[in-house]
């Protein structure tokens, strides 16, 4: 059929379309694999993913993985699992067919790695795919190939208990597809990137890497706190748990464990996240944002806080086969599960406190040739824990003052900046401003979280003229205010009168602060997050009233400011995530001074 379309205007040229109706036909199985693969198998990563989870899911506990060519020339997997039998062999490269599954009950509870029946099949539709494997019943193992010729009958073959997986050759039937891989270093990070991932899922699982004959990583299986922490180090970097503090939380049917860092161990990028639901590596934007919202006032915007965390559910709760990779999952009860990931981390970030355990705890880039560093993981899981006031204060001593307080004595308030207090590790340095501005920042959240904000009567109310979309919120959200601490009403259609603050914001213009917030209520209407938004903006103005830059605090003054501040949650950080105290130890200072040499 023919069909033809006249563009107006003189100039325009005629445009023909012709389209010739086929008639409805099955694809050639070779192409139908083919097309299968490509939702599959993207890269070698792809390949050598696919067969890492077949060794998983087969029990294996040592897993040899090598390269030739970043994957594109050769792929090989070894893995010392239960093997597949002589019979089973063709079976396992036919499309959707599997030992994983046998019923729906079983596919929405799944907690295998792979239970679609597609990987070898896919990986033989683009390559060249071998495979030998034993298993404890049988004298020998079996080799079967597959390639454009077609599948071979098993062979006998020396090998021990397990399976090796060969894939040569990729994308060799589909050129144009090898065109558009990246060069040999890109795809061979690709594959370190996903196997430090399913390292970090399966401690109890030794891997080997290796690409062009060369060794490039040996984790050898962790069973013990060391052994996994050597785990961490190896595949994160030695000083990812020396800036990190310990997760286990728990809630009805959700568990979340594992590492999140210091807001100042925080990143440029988002790559030093890492996210595993039910011991499977995945990559979801509801989990991520829940990261982001319990870190959102300690760090600054534009950085992203680094973690390794595990959430545990019943499988029938979440979908895991939301993606042909099985990289993406879906939550049935999202919002539950984002509640308890932030309330669990920001609690833990909470705990928090500067303790006498903590040796080094942060070094400007300018002082020190390395990252902070806390003196060793057990000390900083003990220095983290809460901080209770005591009962009834103990006047101490000059001299015991700074071998028991965290932050020390003040000895001098530099510039009407800085504290400089005398500590057992050291010399602290404290931002005065920035720790109190998240000494009243926590104070107000408490007394909001409470239900128990100070109100401060004004003298003289205050009259605010409105619009009649502020004075419509103003009605709608009266009590939202009021139960932050503002009290405000309409006396006539265009004209509120303010009648009390937080006693925290007694110094804050009336008429310029209900504008603004009424305003923020305009942008948060409908958002399931008003009231959290709404306290946080308040309590970001009541640290306009902090110690301002220049005000100078008597030695008194000082020491009261570093007291709150080693019980303040988050007191590492002010709001806007930059730090609000440094330790230089004996050890720096020896160095800047070359003592010692």
């Amino acid at each position: 059929m023919h069909f033809i379309a006249i563009q107006p205007g003189e100039q325009h040229r005629f445009v023909v379309i012709i389209s010739q109706m086929r008639r409805i036909h099955l694809l050639p199985p070779q192409l139908v694999s083919q097309i299968a693969a490509g939702e599959v198998i993207e890269r070698p990563a792809s390949v050598v993913k696919e067969l890492v989870e077949n060794s998983l899911d087969a029990g294996a506990r040592w897993i040899d993985v090598s390269l030739e060519s970043g994957g594109i020339g050769l792929i090989q997997v070894r893995d010392d699992g239960c093997g597949i039998g002589r019979e089973d062999l063709p079976l396992a490269v036919a499309r959707h067919a599997t030992s994983k599954i046998a019923s729906l009950d079983d596919l929405l509870r799944v907690r295998s790695f792979g239970f679609r029946g597609e990987a070898l099949p896919s990986i033989a539709a683009v390559a060249r795919l071998e495979l030998i494997s034993r298993t404890a019943e049988e004298p020998c193992g079996w080799r079967l190939k597959v390639g454009a010729e077609g599948i071979s009958a098993p062979t006998p073959a020396s090998h021990p208990f397990g399976t090796t997986a060969i894939v040569a050759d990729l994308f060799y039937s589909v050129p144009a597809r090898r065109k558009f891989l990246r060069s040999e270093e890109v795809e061979f990070g690709q594959v370190r990137s996903f196997i430090g991932r399913i390292a970090l899922s399966c401690f109890a699982t030794g891997f080997a890497l290796r690409h062009n004959r060369r060794e490039v990583w040996y984790l050898p299986p962790a069973h013990t706190e060391a052994e996994c922490q050597a785990r961490l180090a190896q595949v994160l970097g030695p000083d990812f748990i020396d800036q990190a503090l310990q997760v286990d939380a728990m809630a009805t049917g959700l568990r979340l464990t594992g590492w999140i860092g210091l807001p100042t161990a925080s990143q440029r990028r988002a790559d030093g996240q890492f996210w595993f639901v039910n011991g499977r590596p995945v990559r979801d934007k509801m989990l991520s944002l829940a990261l982001a919202c319990a870190y959102r006032d300690v760090v600054p915007k534009g950085s992203h806080p680094t973690a390794v965390l595990y959430l545990e559910l019943d499988p029938a709760l979440v979908d895991v086969n939301a993606h042909p990779a099985k990289l993406e999952v879906r939550f049935r009860d999202p919002r539950t599960v984002r509640d308890f990931i932030v309330s669990s981390l920001y609690r833990v970030l909470g705990r928090a406190r500067p303790g006498p355990e903590a040796r080094r705890i942060w070094y400007p880039p300018q002082i020190a040739n390395k990252p902070w560093k806390v003196s060793d993981s057990l000390a900083l899981y003990q220095s983290c824990k809460a901080a209770e006031p005591p009962e009834s204060p103990v006047p101490l001593a000059q001299s015991e003052l700074v071998t028991t307080a965290p932050l020390g004595e003040a000895l001098a308030h530099l510039h009407g900046i800085y504290i400089l207090a005398e500590a057992r590790e050291g010399l602290v340095i404290v931002d005065a401003h920035a720790a109190h501005e998240r000494i009243l920042y926590e104070r107000f959240k408490r007394q909001v979280e409470g239900q128990a904000v100070v109100r401060q009567p004004l003298l003289l109310p205050v009259r605010v003229a409105l619009s009649p979309r502020e004075a419509d919120l103003l009605t709608c959200h009266r009590e939202e205010l009021m139960a932050l601490g503002v009290e405000a009403d309409l006396i006539s259609p265009d004209v509120a009168l303010v009648r009390a603050l937080p006693a925290l914001l007694k110094q804050v213009d009336a008429a310029k602060l209900l504008g603004d917030l009424l305003a923020e209520l305009e942008q948060l209407e409908g958002a399931s997050e008003t009231g959290v938004v709404m306290r946080e903006r308040l309590a970001t103005r009541a640290c306009h009233c902090a110690v301002r830059a220049g005000q100078r605090l008597s030695v008194e003054e000082m020491n009261a400011l570093l007291r709150e501040l080693e019980q303040t949650e988050r007191g590492g950080q002010c709001n806007h995530g930059r730090p609000t105290w440094v330790v230089l130890d004996f050890k720096t200072l020896d160095r800047l001074f070359h003592r010692g040499r």
